[in-house]
């Protein structure tokens, strides 16, 4: 008599980082959404000011939703109770010093000047202004040359692409 053969299982198994895909979609499921203390109108005219790719989709003096950078933001005016801080801000990636340069005149305009590339608006949104080669420098495979970026970048307020490419020489 044969045996009965074994039904095979088969487990599904949530792929590793490696396997997953990640395709860009028209629709972003995560929206940013912000409280500010502020007239929506006077925030969405400063931001589409400073952001070449920006629109605003609606706006009132108590909500608004806008586009910067191809980035959808939803935003409400939720009084002083409200309040940013560093740890939520938003990465602008640029290339050049001559994108670093107005992104960061722009943005400090009623704000503060912070370390390391960050600075705040006047409505309190932290920023960061950060060159790509930044990033590959405090990341870099040899040590000393991560080192020696890291320890410019903590020297400076607003990136200096030059100064940082000369730490590392």
């Amino acid at each position: 008599m044969a045996s009965p053969k074994k039904k095979k299982q088969i487990t599904k198994s949530k792929p590793t980082k490696s396997q997953m895909k990640v395709s860009p979609s028209k629709t972003n499921p995560i929206t940013p959404f912000l409280m500010f203390n502020a007239n929506l109108e006077e925030v969405t005219k400063f931001y589409t000011g400073i952001f070449k790719q920006s629109k605003v989709i609606s706006v009132n003096p108590m909500q608004a939703e806008f586009v910067l950078n191809g980035q959808k933001f939803s935003a409400y005016n939720g009084g002083p109770e409200f309040k940013f801080s560093w740890g939520v801000s938003f990465m602008i990636h640029v290339e050049t010093q001559k994108e670093v340069d107005p992104y960061w005149n722009e943005l400090s305009k009623g704000g503060k000047e912070l370390m390391c590339g960050w600075v705040e608006d006047k409505f309190g949104m932290v920023w960061q202004i950060t060159p790509n080669i930044l990033l590959e420098l405090i990341s870099h495979k040899d040590p000393v040359k991560r080192e020696k970026a890291t320890q410019a970048m903590l020297q400076m307020r607003k990136i200096d692409i030059a100064k940082l490419k000369e730490a590392v020489k």
